[in-house]
């Protein structure tokens, strides 16, 4: 990708809220990557991560509250929100009353209709309201969009999704806090990626069944859990998230009338930017070698050589900012609207009602 080339009068200033995770690996190097945007301001209230961010990004400001974003919100064009997730509602809150368009991490509230009340707030505003899903752009979905946009699979009756992880002891930190008000645990964490794929690919859905639990001693959020969703057009879903899979299923495993597809292994991107690397120094960003190639068969097993390999799509995560910035600039919508973030969100809630009640819960195919 090349280096930014928009004039200086285009760009559109970005604020970052949050300069942990999420904030230091994804969301600044794809806004500093992205031709119109530029990162103007980092927030952190840490000394540590504001020494980070001064180096990762030379000449960034940097501001210890969103307050100060507020103070001076005629200088910046855009908020993106990285903080945890309790702080995501009343930031992107603050923001569009600020009169600042905001991309805001997933999940993007708590609640369905915390969802919603953003996005009417965004529309009485006039203002872009857009959540973060940056695995609509891992490289295994990519290519699973292509073999259903062609029909390789036929009609699909069944989709297997994982993130599955070996992590016996648990880290600590907010994400795995037992605090409702944190919204940690796996089912938000790992889930609102899960659940949007699946919603994007096989539409809306019509019931939930999950089982969710808490297998490691010490541990205080759910960190092994699962959700079977009835999409409306009859497809089922099968989603797998957990911290404790001593042996790893595969990342997918889609089942159709034709012919199945079956992948193993991760998206590669986040492992490059965990590492320092950047879409615009890289000469193949998003690709992988043949041998993670997944298989389309059928009657087969993958596992000793059946089906076909079919070449993986290159991930590509700087698509989302670089649409976000066509939307911010043209007025199209967003690559995520806050309308999508609200059906994952209301799936996900009734994910977690289905584990406490144990029973399915049907929520008529809203969208």
């Amino acid at each position: 990708m090349d280096e930014k080339s928009s004039d200086e009068s285009s760009t559109l200033r970005t604020g970052l809220i949050g300069y942990g995770l999420a904030g230091s690996v994804f969301h600044a190097p794809l806004i500093a990557a992205t031709d119109g945007l530029a990162l103007d301001t980092v927030v952190t209230s840490s000394p540590e991560r504001q020494r980070q961010a001064r180096d990762e990004h030379p000449g960034v400001r940097i501001a210890a509250s969103a307050d100060e974003l507020w103070a001076r919100a005629d200088e910046l064009d855009l908020i993106v929100i990285a903080s945890p997730n309790r702080t995501h509602v009343p930031l992107a809150r603050a923001a569009l009353e600020a009169g600042l368009p905001v991309v805001v991490d997933k999940p993007l509230a708590g609640t369905a209709t915390e969802a919603e009340e953003l996005a009417a707030l965004a529309e009485s505003r006039g203002l872009l309201l857009s959540a973060f899903q940056n695995r609509r752009w891992d490289n295994d979905f990519l290519t699973l969009r292509s073999l259903l946009a062609d029909g390789s699979l036929g009609e699909v009756l069944r989709f297997e999704s994982r993130f599955e992880r070996w992590r016996p002891q648990p880290k600590g930190g907010w994400r795995e806090s037992g605090d409702p008000a944190e919204i940690g645990g796996l089912l938000y964490d790992l889930g609102s990626h899960l659940v949007d794929q699946a919603l994007t690919l096989f539409g809306p859905a019509d019931s939930v069944y999950a089982e969710v639990d808490v297998r490691r001693a010490g541990a205080e959020a759910d960190d092994d859990t699962f959700i079977a969703i009835r999409h409306a057009n009859g497809v089922r879903s099968q989603l797998w998230m957990s911290a404790v899979t001593a042996q790893l299923g595969p990342r997918f495993r889609v089942l159709g009338r034709e012919a199945g597809y079956v992948k193993y292994g991760l998206d590669p991107q986040e492992a490059a930017l965990r590492e320092g690397l950047r879409p615009s120094e890289a000469e193949a960003w998003g690709a992988e070698p043949e041998s993670a190639w997944g298989r389309l068969g059928a009657g087969e097993s993958p596992l000793t050589g059946g089906g076909r390999p079919v070449p993986t799509a290159s991930g590509d995560y700087p698509a989302y900012y670089a649409a976000l910035a066509a939307a911010l600039r043209d007025g199209t919508p967003p690559p995520v609207t806050a309308a999508e973030a609200a059906a994952a969100l209301r799936v996900l809630e009734a994910a977690r009602v289905s584990a406490a009640e144990g029973r399915t819960v049907h929520i008529g195919g809203a969208a």
